[in-house]
């Protein structure tokens, strides 16, 4: 339910295409065949990339009691994922210039994996921080890389491709929301189970990359990749778009990890079943299902998306007054809302796409934006936690939560105008 540029830029700008060359590169398209491995392997890695924080919220009461977890250190553990998102986020593009884009991706699977199995059977409040951030390591880096790779390969289809991925990600975190409950009943009971059984999804998604590990881009991508090198350090900070695209970014990211920790309990806390407030978060995930499909084909046929963020903020501010007047009488209402409130993520994944004109400008503006945005969403998931417990109630954090809407549209709104960083640096 995220979200890429940096001051070094990977050797994986796009390739040459028939439909959209690259100046100056004579080189043939991709076949086919490898067309449909990469649109598979984005598939599969897309679903992957919320699964290890949505199985957690319909279980954190029970792995709240078992680790003997306080309200304020369950912020903490809602907050790791946009800290790792921001921290390994900064080390994408280089990685990736280095080892191509394939190769980060597909040890990015391989992190998650490890980190899911490991972290239910780790033994205390650390080892369960750790394997999780060593599985936040996979999708931090995957994060940054994905618009960059439909950059690189599918040039002249951003939008479609990136609505494509976008469905897939909303789709597994929907997933990972609904099942997670169901399946630690049927498998014992233990919530232990239930989480880890989410590592032979991503064990799958290894696979379709393994061909690709070998991908360092061609020559015009490797031209890019120098000239990227040889760009003036921190460039991507004189524009302006560029921070108000990681400001939108780090605000719907706010929103989402909130939404993704603290919903289910907000849910139980007014009477809901474990089973039922999993299955209303999954409805607030899957409204990401069909929106992240169309939002990002409307999006790229608008010369600004501002009148969408203005959809996407009213639809948030309304989800959480009925959260704090009706928690339990309009829940699945409240849920649909929100859900459609969460779309802002494959919006500003859009705006990344179309804020550059080129691949190697894809790449920084992927990364600042990005890994600054998950940095700007760290105090968010922590300060409700905080709240919750010294407030004894859902009232301030919930009035947090909808003030906060008020910047992520402004800057919606500053980033979706119809610029190009290249001008603006």
């Amino acid at each position: 339910m995220g979200l890429m540029r940096h001051d070094e830029t990977p050797t994986l700008s796009p390739p040459a295409h028939p439909p959209a060359p690259v100046p100056g590169s004579a080189s043939p398209g991709p076949s086919p065949w490898v067309l449909r491995i990469v649109t598979v392997g984005l598939v599969l890695a897309a679903l992957n990339l919320r699964p290890a924080i949505t199985s957690l919220g319909p279980l954190l009461e029970e792995v709240r009691d078992t680790l003997h977890m306080s309200g304020s250190v369950a912020g903490v553990l809602t907050s790791v994922p946009p800290l790792c998102f921001a921290l390994f986020g900064f080390m994408a593009p280089r990685l990736a210039r280095r080892f191509g884009a394939g190769a980060v991706v597909c040890a990015g699977m391989v992190a998650i994996t490890a980190g899911l199995l490991i972290r239910p059977f780790a033994g205390g409040t650390a080892g369960f921080l750790a394997a999780s951030a060593l599985a936040l390591m996979g999708i931090a880096v995957s994060n940054v890389l994905m618009p960059v790779i439909v950059k690189r390969w599918f040039p002249d289809r951003v939008g479609t491709v990136t609505g494509l991925y976008s469905m897939a990600l909303a789709l597994g975190t929907a997933l990972a929301a609904a099942l997670t409950v169901p399946l630690t009943d049927a498998l014992g009971g233990s919530w232990k189970t239930g989480l880890a059984v989410w590592a032979g999804l991503s064990a799958v998604a290894i696979l379709p990359w393994i061909p690709l590990v070998r991908d360092r881009g061609t020559g015009a991508g490797q031209s890019a990749g120098r000239a990227g090198e040889r760009a003036p350090a921190l460039r991507i900070t004189r524009s302006r778009t560029s921070w108000a695209l990681a400001c939108f970014f780090g605000l719907q990211a706010t929103a989402a990890y909130i939404t993704m920790g603290w919903i289910p309990q907000i849910f139980r806390d007014a009477g809901i079943s474990a089973g039922t407030a999993g299955v209303l978060l999954a409805v607030v995930m899957a409204m990401g299902v069909p929106l992240a499909f169309v939002i990002p084909r409307v999006a790229t046929r608008l010369r600004t998306q501002g009148p969408i963020v203005l959809v996407l903020s009213g639809c948030g501010l309304l989800g959480y007054a009925g959260l704090y007047l009706a928690p339990a009488g309009g829940a699945w209402l409240w849920a649909l809302l929100l859900g459609i409130a969460n779309c802002a993520f494959p919006l500003a994944l859009t705006m990344i796409g179309m804020r550059s004109r080129t691949g190697a400008g894809v790449v920084r503006l992927s990364a600042f934006a990005q890994s600054t945005g998950y940095l700007l969403s760290i105090p968010g998931p922590l300060l409700v936690g905080v709240l919750y417990q010294h407030s004894g109630g859902w009232g301030l954090p919930l009035a947090l939560m909808a003030a906060l809407l008020v910047p992520q549209t402004i800057a919606g709104i500053l980033a979706g105008r119809d610029r190009a960083i290249e001008d603006e640096c």
